[in-house]
């Protein structure tokens, strides 16, 4: 007979059953959970077991100047892989190895022993360095093919391209700005392997082929650029000046045709010094030091950095004194050297040991005339002034493609204009801009009044050649008229003709142009003896087809920017215009001229009274920018060099002793 269950019993049966029904439930909650909730992130580790993926580099795109010529491609390239799980002695591994990537033994154990299933040990080794290592047969190391950026021209247009890092990353010019473009999309590889991390070989693989980035074609014009890097290699060495920076615009578009900076730097090599005297000198300096002279050598100085333009913004002052109807042709100025209508404050005119006396507008523009541009910006007033300073695009950016573009320091408020500021705002002083700024200046006076926005790049294209982007001529506003245009380009003209440009006069083009000398800022004070030098060209005047700048910096000796930057621009337009066939054009009256020329005396050692004394009575003409000068002072140098044959009424320039 069985016996009757017990109290007891019942407890115990009631507890199985709930730990049984727990434990039930608890496995059914862990398979919803797993086959639900959690399934897709459990497939995704599932998968990185069993599968390999590799990256797959796009092809960046290319750049192309105007005309189809390539400036950036890309060459094949080669990585290097470990797969960790798949070597049994990194030791040996590195032993083999290294001599080829040329890297450390120990960094190569310690990348191999502090990686998880794949690691990078050496990106971008030639195809010479890969097939040697493909021939060792080395188990767990895998060798990736790619691409790296090449330059077929080295430091051509360096300051235009820029350059990409050893990821091929954009830096600086339009490979930075245009990056998210060029660089693509990159694929990917992927493989089946074993819990070894081995492939197997009977399983499929898939592969996500990389989109290629698109192309760029520029504005510039390869041979112009040309044209301007000769010029300012030229002109670094005869002057043997800090920097120099040339840019080409087309005034009608906007477009950059070229810009050019010297010293520069291969962009196959940006962190290599160019010469040997820069090798020389980096070769002392602490791995910071190193960096800050690389940033330096780097910086745009056409869109990165600001200087004084001196008399090249007195085309801002008399654009705005022509708009505004204060001065016009028939106006008159008097210069006795000085301006002293300002208490307590004396300003002089470049040649106020030689006053201009009576001129026209034309002459007191011809002769760069401080007295008489003042006397425009007091016509004008403070409020108009500082309105049309801006409207020239003066204190904002330009809007050009390329990266760290600078706004310039210009008053922002009337009420911050002094009198003494207005003064020598109205030559160029007490004002900062950018040399994009100036040359986009100089641009909306050559083509009828409007201010545009300069770009470099004119299209964006894919591998087809179809249209992904284009970048048409963009007018910001229209700051002058067109008549007040037309009589600015009659000024510049007339200064080449016959005023301080006139070592940028070519005959058979129409050349018009604005020469400039500004003492050089640094760390906020004016410092005596270094100085810019800078000419801001048009050509022709009739129908301009370009407008150029020159800026030389600090040049050693002579350093008035008729002497020392218009030579250079002289043969940037001549080369520009003969290779656009813009045709010349030579009266009959000047070909059937007998030109009477003299040769130039020597004047070294002779005092300023008796030097000009003698250029006077040859027919001669002088100019010198030199402030602390005297009647007493006495010639250093000269250009043209005696002995030197030259047309009747040519300019001579001179240059002085420093006074003690």
């Amino acid at each position: 007979m069985m016996k009757k269950p017990t109290r007891a019993n019942f407890v115990r049966l009631k507890i199985a059953i709930l730990v049984v029904s727990l434990v039930v439930f608890f496995l059914f909650y862990k398979l919803i959970k797993i086959q639900v909730v959690e399934a897709n992130d459990l497939k995704k580790q599932a998968l990185k077991q069993w599968t390999k993926s590799v990256e797959i580099e796009p092809s960046r795109g290319i750049i192309y100047d105007r005309n189809g010529r390539k400036l950036a491609i890309n060459s094949p390239s080669y990585t290097v892989w470990a797969y960790v799980s798949e070597i049994e002695n990194p030791e040996e591994v590195a032993k083999k190895i290294s001599p080829i990537i040329e890297e450390s033994e120990e960094e190569i154990v310690n990348l191999i022993k502090n990686g998880t299933n794949m690691k990078k040990l050496k990106q971008s080794i030639n195809r010479e360095q890969a097939e040697e290592i493909k021939n060792l047969n080395i188990d767990g190391i895998s060798i990736t093919e790619g691409t790296k950026r090449y330059y077929p021209l080295n430091n051509f247009a360096s300051y235009i391209i820029g350059f990409t890092d050893v990821d091929n990353n954009g830096q600086y010019g339009v490979e930075k700005t245009f990056d998210s473009y060029l660089k693509g999309v990159p694929g990917l590889w992927i493989k089946s392997t074993d819990a070894a991390n081995r492939q197997l070989p009977y399983d499929g693989e898939i592969i996500h082929e990389p989109q290629n980035g698109y192309n760029l074609l520029l504005t510039i014009d390869e041979n112009i650029q040309r044209f301007a890097e000769d010029a300012a290699s030229n002109a670094l060495v005869d002057n043997k000046a800090k920097s120099v920076n040339i840019i080409v615009m087309d005034p009608t578009t906007g477009e950059i045709l070229a810009l050019a900076n010297k010293p520069d730097y291969n962009l196959n090599s940006p962190r290599e010094a160019i010469d040997e005297k820069t090798k020389s000198e980096w070769s002392n300096l602490s791995p910071e030091e190193l960096q800050n002279e690389w940033f330096k050598l780097w910086r745009n100085y056409s869109v990165n950095d600001l200087y004084e333009p001196g008399s090249t913004f007195k085309i801002v002052t008399a654009a705005a004194a022509i708009e505004e109807g204060v001065v016009n042709k028939n106006t008159h100025f008097y210069c006795n050297g000085f301006y002293k209508s300002i208490p307590g404050v004396t300003l002089r005119c470049a040649k106020w040991y030689d006053p201009h006396g009576d001129q026209d507008l034309y002459e007191a523009f011809a002769n760069s005339c401080n007295i008489a541009f003042i006397n425009m910006a007091n016509s004008v007033g403070k409020d108009k002034m500082l309105e049309y300073i801006k409207a020239f695009g003066f204190g904002e950016l330009t809007g050009i493609d390329l990266p760290g573009e600078q706004k310039g320091i210009i008053p922002q408020r009337v009420e911050d204009i002094s009198d003494v500021n207005l003064a020598t705002m109205s030559y160029g002083h007490s004002v900062a801009v950018t040399p994009i700024q100036m040359i986009n200046a100089i641009s909306a006076v050559a083509n009828n009044g409007n201010l545009m926005t300069p770009h470099i790049v004119k299209a964006i294209t894919d591998d087809d050649g179809n249209l992904i982007e284009e970048y048409k001529p963009e007018i910001r506003r229209q700051v002058i008229s067109e008549s007040t245009s037309k009589t600015i380009l009659e000024m510049l003209e007339k200064t080449v003709t016959e005023g301080t440009g006139t070592k940028s006069f070519i005959p058979g083009y129409r050349v018009g142009g604005k020469t400039g000398t500004a003492e050089k800022i640094i760390d906020g004070k004016y410092v005596s003896g270094k100085y810019i030098s800078s000419f801001g060209g048009v050509a022709p005047v009739d129908n301009p087809r370009i407008a150029v700048l020159v800026i030389v910096d600090e040049p050693t000796g002579i350093y008035y920017g008729g002497t020392v930057a218009g030579p250079y621009a002289k043969m940037v337009i001549e080369n520009t215009l003969e290779y656009l066939s813009v045709p010349r054009e030579i009266s009959d009256e000047e070909k059937s001229e007998n030109i009477e020329t003299v040769v130039v005396p020597d004047l070294v050692g002779l005092t300023l009274v008796d030097a000009t004394k003698i250029l006077k009575e040859m027919g001669l003409r002088y100019v010198t920018d030199y402030e602390e000068i005297s009647p007493t002072s006495k010639v250093a140098d000269q250009k043209p060099l005696a002995g030197t044959e030259v047309e009747v009424n040519s300019l001579v320039d001179l240059y002085f002793e420093k006074q003690n």
